[in-house]
């Protein structure tokens, strides 16, 4: 769907030059993608760039097994460096970027990535930003599996979600899914969040769990 320039002005006229604006008005699609939706998966071709402007969209990693595991979150105004070195080296994708809420993007095609590296200062700002900013996630991640026991990282990744989904308390998710993102079974999850709850850090109840 194509986007009035005033639109564009509106929400990146904080980030990028008129100029720029005006070739995203011309190339840019914008779309709106329901929670249960992706915007990449393992094995395809990566043709365009998403920048969200709002919602919340979590990147995996899946291993040879088929299991996944959490890397980061994208929020509003963020981009995926995977999918912009993808771009950029014609690779396929190996990361599947699953939408949690609603979720409102810019899509940029892949042909204009590296085209607006070399023309506009404030796009190259902007890509750059952006792998610092996932580099220090893909940092984090690494830090919390390698130092902090399981429960530990249970915990931090229930504050992920409860800020990626918008601030609130409470998180809205099952164990199984806390799981999968963890790499580790059900059973373990369920059994850490009773013992969060005993200690109060958190408190359960169907497919609820409220941060204390």
């Amino acid at each position: 769907m194509q986007k009035e320039l005033e639109f564009y002005e509106n929400k990146f006229k904080h980030l990028f030059e008129k100029e720029l604006l005006v070739e995203m008005q011309a190339h840019g699609n914008y779309m709106e993608i329901e929670p249960g939706g992706y915007l990449m998966r393992p094995g395809g071709y990566i043709r365009y760039v998403p920048i969200i402007l709002e919602g919340s969209v979590k990147i995996m990693r899946q291993d040879k097994d088929g299991k996944e595991m959490l890397l980061y979150y994208l929020g509003g105004m963020d981009s995926c460096a995977m999918s912009l070195t993808c771009c950029l080296q014609s690779k396929i994708s190996d990361i599947s970027a699953y939408v949690e809420d609603k979720t409102k993007v810019i899509s940029i095609p892949f042909e204009k990535v590296d085209e607006w590296m070399c023309k506009y200062t404030s796009w190259k700002q902007y890509v750059f930003q952006t792998y610092q900013k996932r580099f220090e996630d893909l940092l984090e991640t690494i830090d919390c599996i390698a130092f902090n026991k399981l429960d530990q990282r249970l915990l931090s990744l229930i504050k992920k979600k409860i800020a990626a989904s918008g601030g609130t308390k409470n998180l809205y998710t099952t164990h199984e899914e806390l799981a999968n993102e963890l790499a580790t079974s059900r059973e373990v999850v369920s059994r850490l969040l009773k013992q969060l709850e005993k200690i109060g850090k958190l408190n359960l109840s169907r497919n609820k769990i409220e941060l204390i």
